[in-house]
């Protein structure tokens, strides 16, 4: 996998169409699969299984392991025997079909859940147990939930002290919350095993699903309140001196202050990575290729101090380099890794791309200026790449041209080869939005991705996310109908035409 030519589309579960306020794992996701196999794509990429915050982003999670219960298809309870048709009806959202509406899926999903452990047999608890011993990290995990929800979900560091100190918990308290704890185990022995079906399906089609990683996990999370020593937190005080983010950048002249906790870098080289090696490991299972995000934070990353308002006053620190992935090479000698390496460059990321040999990413939307020759561009990738028409946080194609300056809309224009009058003409036909796609698909990186968005030509309201902004991201949705209407023989052609045609599961 990745070095071959091939091509994938991005289209994240919460998007898939259902009739449940957000996507889960059902014969929606099958269908999708199904068009994928239609018009010769190879590669089906999402964004992270993790549990979202407040802001209904998956970047910032309770778990870098677990998976979000929103996802869980409730027909597919009902077939268990674990809930009835009565219950699953209360799922179904009556609202937009073009919207994620998480606050909804969250609390129908939730009482849905535990009707449904109330009604678990034998054979399904041995099966959690089963899933439990293969998957060591849910103890911690069903624990850490279990004291939120008995806490009002304030964040673990306002908890009591012996609840907030993770030794002394276990020590005192570990069988305190048996019984909650097991439905939260229940729970993502439900997710994964759902989950597996489909990705099951997905190969047997030819079609691999890239995953994504967060290189971060949020404060107010298992994997900080169960591995505190190993985040640069104060073990007394329990708050970091400096925290996550990124200099000022294409996405904001502010930077993004993150706020994320940062990695003891030294602790976890002591330990043998082994909390990283865990985390990758879940992701190599749960996906077939990993996109690893901001992944320029392993050669240096920006630390800002905790108390500072904007990401600007942040400073470079050294990440753990080849020391680390000589770790992980040990253990995982052929993982199919993508390095998100967008962002403010420099030489230490150039050498650990070489050093490592992962792909990189170009994202043809960072390439279109009109007074340089950027590496974005399609004519400058090289073969050991992921060449992306735009990501989760990119506008869409069309939105980009509206919103674009005009000397640098005629340059991508011209750039692509379009001559007509329509440029902002989108759909499912739309030329503009073609020829973009077309200037991607002729580079020469093995891999090609679009998002779903700009296969059926769709303005900026379609957008996934827009960075530094906390609200109304992550919401969009799509609908069978939608999915049904994509021009499937163009992109079977297109596939064809420059030699991305599927399967790329099985190849070496």
């Amino acid at each position: 996998m990745l070095n071959k030519r091939g091509a994938g589309v991005l289209m994240h579960i919460s998007s898939i169409p259902s009739e449940y306020g957000v996507g889960v794992f059902d014969e929606n996701c099958l269908s999708f699969i199904d068009k994928l196999k239609e018009m010769d794509f190879g590669y089906w990429q999402v964004l992270p299984f993790n549990p979202v915050d407040d802001a209904n982003s998956p970047y910032c999670s309770s778990s870098a392991f677990a998976g979000n219960f929103m996802f869980i298809d409730p027909a597919g309870l009902m077939k268990e025997g674990l809930v009835s048709k009565a219950d699953v009806d209360e799922n179904v959202y009556g609202g937009s079909p073009y919207t994620a509406d998480y606050e909804f899926a969250a609390q129908k999903r939730m009482n849905l859940l535990k009707k449904a452990f109330m009604n678990i047999n034998a054979e399904t608890a041995n099966a959690v147990r089963e899933f439990e011993k293969e998957n060591p990290w849910v103890v911690d995990f069903s624990l850490f939930m279990s004291i939120r929800e008995a806490n009002d979900k304030k964040p673990w560091w306002e908890w009591d002290e012996e609840y907030a100190r993770y030794g002394t918990f276990m020590q005192k308290h570990r069988y305190d919350f048996e019984e909650q704890s097991a439905f939260w185990r229940f729970v993502q022995y439900l997710f994964f095993k759902q989950w597996s079906e489909i990705k099951s399906y997905a190969n047997e089609k030819g079609i691999a699903v890239i995953g994504d990683m967060p290189i971060y996990v949020a404060m107010d999370s298992v994997d900080v309140w169960a591995n505190l020593c190993q985040f640069k937190i104060d073990e007394e005080t329990l708050k970091p001196s400096k925290v996550a983010g990124v200099p000022p950048d294409y996405f904001s002249e502010e930077g993004q202050l993150w706020g994320n906790p940062l990695y003891d870098w030294d602790k976890m080289k002591n330990e043998g990575y082994g909390w990283w090696l865990s985390r990758l490991g879940a992701a190599l299972k749960t996906y077939d290729v990993v996109r690893i995000d901001h992944f320029r934070a392993f050669a240096s990353y920006w630390e800002v101090p905790a108390e500072s308002e904007t990401a600007k006053n942040g400073s470079w620190a050294i990440g753990p380099r080849m020391d680390f992935f000589e770790k992980v090479f040990e253990k995982y000698p052929d993982a199919p890794i993508i390095a998100e390496d967008l962002g403010i460059f420099g030489e230490d990321v150039v050498k650990l791309l070489e050093d490592t040999n992962f792909p990189g990413m170009k994202v043809v939307q960072f390439g279109f200026d009109p007074d340089g020759d950027s590496s974005h561009l399609p004519h400058n990738s090289g073969v050991n790449s992921v060449n992306y028409v735009g990501t989760h946080d990119n506008n869409t194609i069309l939105g980009w041209l509206w919103e674009a300056e005009e000397r640098q809309r005629r340059f991508a224009l011209n750039y692509i080869g379009f001559d007509g009058e329509n440029w902002g003409d989108g759909g499912y036909h739309s030329k503009s939005c073609r020829k973009v796609i077309e200037a991607v698909w002729r580079s020469s990186s093995n891999t090609a991705v679009v998002a779903f968005q700009d296969m059926c030509g769709f303005g900026s309201d379609a957008r996934m996310n827009i960075p530094s902004v906390p609200e109304k991201n992550w919401r969009f949705r799509t609908t069978a109908e939608t999915i049904n209407s994509m021009d499937a023989q163009y992109f079977k052609k297109l596939n064809s035409t420059f030699r991305r045609t599927y399967p790329v599961f099985d190849l070496k």
